[in-house]
């Protein structure tokens, strides 16, 4: 369990810190001819991500040797979002609408993010636009979405990716289903989300945490 716990940390740390396209203020454009086509399906998922006003799900996140950890995220917009791990991983991430706070319980530390520097950026940031820096991946399914960002002039950053299925019940019509984040060392981290359910109270004391640091501290 230890070393799934590492494989966490180095996946969370070092995709935040290296601040993955999806929160970098770049225009990454297609041709022309493919922005005509493509930029309706973009247009809405970008409208979906717009349309979550509050958000819960059931997560599994998954690293490239299979090992696997799950959890519930909880999301406000804007800003704001919660990964409360399972039963006996004692991590944390949550975002208070300002920064991106990564919590080990532990070894006691905190480490933190502005959202723009973070790989949620797409979705926490109101002034992040996807459709300026994503490009549309073709994926044959009239009912499947995929939206891939990445600096080019920083392939450090890495890639991430963002899918969504078609769902009349969701907020503008399409549900964000999973993302699949790749750093420059091949690691790759999917993280998928089911049971969405949308629109219920959310009090913002849920982006709270207790600060291993200093016993019975919140923030």
């Amino acid at each position: 369990m230890n070393h799934l716990f590492d494989r966490i940390r180095f996946s969370l740390g070092a995709a935040a810190s290296a601040a993955l396209v999806v929160s970098a203020p770049i225009a990454l454009v297609a041709p022309q001819a493919a922005i005509a086509q493509s930029g309706g399906e973009l247009n809405a998922a970008v409208s979906a991500l717009r349309s979550i006003g509050t958000m819960t799900a059931n997560f599994t996140q998954t690293d490239r040797a299979g090992r696997t950890v799950s959890g519930v995220m909880t999301l406000k917009r804007p800003g704001r979002i919660r990964f409360q791990y399972e039963k006996g991983v004692p991590l944390l991430v949550v975002s208070d609408g300002s920064a991106l706070t990564f919590v080990d319980y532990q070894v006691r530390q905190v480490q933190r993010w502005p959202i723009k520097n973070s790989p949620l950026g797409a979705l926490l940031d109101p002034s992040r636009d996807v459709a300026k820096f994503g490009k549309l991946q073709p994926t044959g399914n009239p009912n499947v979405i995929s939206i891939e960002a990445r600096d080019t002039s920083h392939p450090e950053y890495g890639v991430i990716t963002l899918i969504f299925v078609r769902n009349a019940a969701a907020p503008g019509g399409w549900e964000l289903s999973h993302w699949v984040a790749l750093d420059s060392q091949n690691n790759r981290t999917t993280v998928k989300l089911s049971n969405q359910r949308y629109g219920m109270p959310v009090s913002d004391n849920t982006f709270r945490y207790n600060d291993p640091r200093t016993t019975g501290r919140k923030n």
